[in-house]
């Protein structure tokens, strides 16, 4: 079976052209947690632990309730197709936060205001993409 990934090397996602946020917003709780406060939670609390997959994959275990007992089966099918990158995360298009891919596949969030996010789209070693926008 084939399988998918939804991992960037030496990239940065750059926050979508039309994201109303000016600067790193932390994704709002309202009771049940979000895919963004999952990815948010996941990235901010643990910078270049995770990869993509890591993440996208525990934001669909959580919202799915898996087990970690199933959890190598479960992300065995769930890339076994393609699934949507950070590029369409809420934390790029809504939050303000764009995602650094380090050389293992490894990502932490930084801020649209911030210096290392200015200093990330100047890096000519990096891929740059933009987020997806939230209109068309």
């Amino acid at each position: 079976m084939n399988q998918h990934t939804t991992n960037y090397t030496n990239a940065f996602i750059q926050v979508a052209d039309d994201c109303p946020a000016g600067s790193g917003e932390v994704p709002p709780v309202k009771g049940q947690p979000t895919a963004a406060n999952i990815q948010f939670e996941m990235i901010r609390k643990n910078p270049y632990r995770f990869t993509s997959d890591d993440v996208i994959f525990e934001v669909y275990a959580r919202k799915n309730d898996l087990t970690k007992a199933g959890y190598q089966a479960a992300r065995t099918a769930f890339f076994s197709k393609g699934q949507p990158c950070l590029r369409a995360s809420p934390l790029t298009k809504r939050y303000g936060w764009g995602v650094h891919s380090n050389a293992e596949g490894k990502i932490a969030i930084y801020g649209v205001e911030t210096k290392e996010y200015a200093q990330f789209l100047k890096d000519k070693s990096l891929k740059l993409v933009k987020a997806m926008r939230a209109s068309r």
